[in-house]
C-alpha cells in the first residue's frame, strides 16, 4: 500500500478542514511547496493535492501553489478540486501532474470522465466523496441520491486509474477511516481503491491493510501534521 500525504490548498496555504467545512480550516503551512518537499525527503513516493477553493469555484484557484509544488518535487502528484473540463485536465497533465482526480463531473458529466481516461491512460482518477454512503459533489456542498458503489461500478470499463474514497464525516476529524465501507468498495470493483478520510493513527493503517481488500493505498493529512502518525513508521508498515 502507498501512503499519500495530503496537501489541501486554501487561499494559497496548506490547510486541513474539519468534516469538509471550509470555515473550519486549520492552517498548517503558508509554504505548500516546502511542505511537499519535506514529505518527499521523508520517503513519500506520492503526493495527494486538493484545490479546496477550486472545488467550490468549479475551476482551478490555487494553481500557483500547485505549480510551485511540482517544481519543488520529483515524486508523482495527483490533484483534485475544480477540474471539470478537458482543457483543464490536459493543462494540468502537461504541467507535470501524474494524475488528475475528477469528482463532481463523475456525477454530472460521466462521459467526460470516460473521454479523459481514454485520452490519458493511467492518469485519471475518480474522487468518490460520500456522506452517509451517498455521493456528495461541488466541494462536498451538494448531496446526491447516488450510492458510492453504484457510481464506481459505472466506470469499471472506462480505464480509470484509481478510485479515491472519502468518508466526509470522518475527514479531518481524527476518528479513524470507514474501514468496512472502504474494504467493501475495493472488493466490489476492479479499479484500485485509495482510502481517505479520518486516517489518524498507525492502527488505522494497519486495520485497512488487515482487511485483505485490494487497496492501493491510504491518504492522511492532519495526523501527519499533528504528529499523530509517525511518517517513517507508517511508510514501513505499509511497505511490509
Amino acid at each position: 500500500m502507498i501512503l499519500y500525504p495530503a496537501i489541501d490548498l486554501k487561499d494559497g496555504n496548506c490547510v486541513r478542514l474539519y468534516k469538509g467545512e471550509m470555515d473550519q480550516a486549520t492552517v498548517f503551512s503558508d509554504n505548500p511547496a516546502a511542505q511537499a518537499k519535506a514529505f518527499e525527503d521523508a520517503g513519500c513516493e506520492w503526493l495527494h493535492l486538493v484545490d479546496l477553493n477550486g472545488a467550490f469555484a468549479g475551476a482551478p484557484v490555487n494553481g500557483a501553489a500547485v505549480e510551485a509544488i511540482l517544481k519543488e518535487t520529483n515524486v508523482p502528484a495527483q490533484l483534485g478540486g475544480g477540474i471539470r473540463d478537458m482543457a483543464t485536465i490536459e493543462g494540468w497533465l502537461t504541467k507535470g501532474l501524474a494524475r488528475v482526480i475528477l469528482g463532481t463531473v463523475a456525477v454530472e458529466n460521466p462521459a467526460l470522465v470516460r473521454e479523459a481516461a481514454k485520452a490519458f491512460p493511467g492518469q485519471v482518477a475518480i474522487g468518490l466523496d460520500a456522506r452517509n454512503g451517498m455521493v456528495a459533489t461541488r466541494g462536498w456542498a451538494e448531496e446526491t441520491d447516488i450510492e458510492v458503489t453504484e457510481l464506481a461500478q459505472q466506470f469499471e470499463d472506462a480505464g480509470v486509474a484509481a478510485l479515491i474514497y472519502t468518508d466526509i464525516n470522518r475527514d479531518g476529524a481524527m476518528q479513524g477511516p470507514n474501514v468496512a465501507a472502504t474494504a467493501a468498495l475495493a472488493r466490489a470493483v476492479s479499479i484500485p481503491v485509495i482510502a481517505s478520510g479520518g486516517v489518524s493513527s498507525l492502527k488505522d493503517l494497519a486495520d485497512l491493510k488487515a482487511t485483505g481488500a485490494p487497496l492501493d493505498g491510504a491518504i492522511s493529512g492532519r495526523a501527519l501534521y499533528d504528529g499523530a502518525i509517525d511518517l517513517a513508521e507508517a511508510l514501513t508498515l505499509l511497505k511490509a
